[in-house]
């Protein structure tokens, strides 16, 4: 079993070679990747500033609801 372990292993390596190195190479996943991350930090972005929107407007019904109680 231990000679079908040590095969598995380095199959996977060439395999994982090839394709880390056929990728890096490729015009076309550089730009997949790079539109993929700004998409990424676009939303990101969008979704801080939504969650400071929503954190503000808490705040505002909390001192409302405050001047009801009183």
């Amino acid at each position: 079993m231990a000679g079908g372990n040590f095969m598995h292993r380095v199959l996977s390596y060439v395999i994982n070679e090839v394709v880390v190195n056929g990728l890096a190479n490729s015009p076309a996943f550089q730009r997949f990747a790079v539109r993929t991350s700004k998409t990424l930090e676009d939303i990101s972005v969008k979704a801080n500033k939504k969650r400071q929107e929503l954190a503000e407007q808490i705040k505002e019904a909390s001192r409302n609801f405050d001047s009801f109680k009183n």
